[in-house]
């Protein structure tokens, strides 16, 4: 009988330990961030609990763009039709409980994702580009057409989510939205570490990189792009019901192109292919975006437009990604 080496088992066990420390490190951070914003942003937690949702949609564009290579610019669909199916219940069906609207989002956002993957992954490349620019006008035209579900263009009211666990009411000033937030993100951000690191997301990353080696391999890449598209619109579904259950209303906006596009510039700025530069970028993009539209409102527009070609022609990885090289590269030239 073969006797396991002792030298890979150990290499293994000290992998694990690092991966544990990262993870352990990635959720202190979002906890020291969520504390600090709270301290520095009393009065204005409605916007960071808006950047919260946003960033569980950049979170699963990450997944489909960053780790897998499918180019989209309908990601929006997936975020909207999670926050359309958590108002829904609520709205219509009296079910308040913040907790199984949170989970009819995450329904309503994975079928939608498997409704665009079955679409999406029939092309490659810019006609991928054109079918999800396609789709996010037909989802958000069906929610237009679809008013005495969705409110139309008028938006759907009417949710009103009950207190969480019976004792924590959604008062006006955001409170409890924020922590419910903070909740929501903490707990998608270790699964998909997971996630990326197990032998499925590492399969996508291959599939990225060489997709015909791991045909050749006998693996499906469109079966495992299939089921990764759905996973990134449950986790998108979780950001459009936070959305849904934190400002009670619904609207068109959340299945808009600008939307969709927006997420993309978000997700570039901070880094593909990593989910710290997917938060980075959402923190940093739409906290920009408020302080520069507050001090200029006349060419806001401007600044953000400079802020992005300064990233694009000096750190092309993102702000994240680049400085996440500089560092290893010190630390290598260290050794």
């Amino acid at each position: 009988m073969a006797l396991a080496n002792p030298d890979a088992t150990l290499s293994t066990s000290a992998q694990r330990q690092r991966s544990f420390a990262r993870d352990a490190a990635g959720a202190a951070a979002i906890l020291a961030l969520a504390t600090i914003g709270y301290l520095l942003f009393p009065d204005n937690l409605a916007l960071l609990t808006r950047i919260i949702a946003v960033a569980l949609l950049v979170l699963s564009l990450d997944l489909v763009t960053g780790y897998c290579g499918v180019a989209t610019l309908g990601h929006a669909a997936l975020f909207g039709s999670g926050a359309y199916a958590s108002g829904i219940l609520s709205a219509h069906f009296g079910i308040n409980d913040p907790l199984l609207m949170t989970l009819a989002g995450v329904a309503g956002g994975a079928i939608a994702g498997l409704i665009s993957g079955a679409v999406i992954l029939r092309a490659h490349g810019l006609p991928q580009l054109v079918l999800s620019i396609a789709l996010i006008n037909l989802f958000h035209e069906f929610a237009n057409k679809a008013s005495s579900w969705t409110g139309g263009s008028d938006g759907l009211s009417g949710i009103a989510p009950d207190p969480i666990f019976g004792a924590f009411e959604f008062d006006l000033y955001g409170h409890t939205a924020y922590v419910f937030g903070i909740v929501l993100l903490l707990m998608v951000f270790v699964l998909l570490r997971i996630l990326v690191r197990s032998p499925f997301g590492m399969l996508c990353r291959g599939i990225k990189e060489d997709p015909l080696r791991i045909r050749a391999l006998g693996a499906s890449p469109k079966a495992a792009l299939f089921r990764m598209y759905v996973i990134s619109g449950a986790v998108a579904g979780v950001g459009g019901a936070l959305n849904a259950i934190t400002t009670q209303v619904v609207g068109l906006d959340s299945l808009s192109f600008t939307m969709s596009a927006e997420s993309l510039v978000m997700l570039v700025l901070g880094g593909t292919g990593s989910l710290f530069g997917a938060l980075s970028g959402t923190v940093i993009f739409m906290l920009f975006e408020d302080y520069v539209s507050a001090a200029n409102p006349f060419h806001w527009l401007t600044m953000v437009g400079a802020l992005l070609i300064a990233v694009v022609l000096f750190a092309p990885k993102g702000l994240y990604g680049t400085a996440a090289d500089v560092l290893n590269r010190r630390k290598d030239a260290g050794r």
